[in-house]
């Protein structure tokens, strides 16, 4: 039996997925979660229980993001294994989330059978790399290997960004501002502008369109 955690904060999203996990007598929802401190409360009883072998983790949650939460799970657990779920494009946060130590990384739209294969997967301790994310992981590689000797920019600065970089940079490109950012994150609105700043520099953008435009162009065309 695998006992899988759902951490999201829509309950009609977490709902599709029980139904989706549901069809593989195998697979059980011992637990939900609707913000990464619900998450990370639940998980050492059901750890102790021996009743957790997989944690299915939205990236955009409420208060600390999926990012954080994944941090966090690798660093008290890093044998349990994490599938991030998410609506973002692969070629925008797969990468990251693998670097972070997510075994596997699922778009929202996967079907049923993909994501029961990937349950099925990581519970085994191996990854789950969807074609998308395998392309995601070799164009990220190359920009390293090209980018070695210069100044990133673009797509590769994107890469270098911190955890709390990238956060704010996942905001900002959303259209929020300066103020809602700091509230979002528990910032101060003049951290949250050192924070643009560093991004604007990393990534070579001159403002906030640059940065949205810069996020298109690493979506592929449908």
């Amino acid at each position: 039996m695998i006992h899988v955690l759902l951490c999201d904060d829509h309950l009609i999203v977490r709902e599709g997925l029980k139904q989706v996990l549901a069809e593989d007598a195998n697979v059980r929802v011992v637990a939900e979660a609707s913000s990464a401190e619900e998450l990370l409360a639940q998980v050492l009883p059901l750890r102790e229980r021996g009743q957790l072998d997989v944690v299915l983790l939205d990236i955009a949650l409420p208060g600390q993001d999926g990012l954080g939460a994944l941090q966090a799970l690798r660093a008290s657990w890093p044998d349990l294994p994490v599938l991030i779920l998410s609506t973002y494009p692969e070629r925008q946060y797969a990468v990251r989330c693998i670097q972070l130590g997510a075994a596997g990384y699922l778009h929202k739209s996967t079907d049923p059978d993909t994501m029961l294969a990937a349950v099925r997967k990581v519970a085994t301790g191996e990854r789950h790399l969807s074609d998308a994310t395998a392309q995601a992981l070799a164009e990220a590689f190359e920009r390293t290997k090209s980018g070695r000797g210069a100044r990133p920019s673009g797509a590769a600065g994107v890469d270098q960004l911190s955890h709390r970089e990238h956060q704010v940079y996942r905001l900002l490109i959303q259209g929020h501002s300066v103020s809602e950012i700091g509230a979002e994150l528990g910032l101060a609105s003049n951290t949250v502008s050192t924070y643009r700043a560093r991004i604007l520099e990393k990534t070579g953008a001159r403002n906030d369109v640059e940065l949205a435009l810069l996020s298109r162009r690493d979506v592929p065309a449908a």
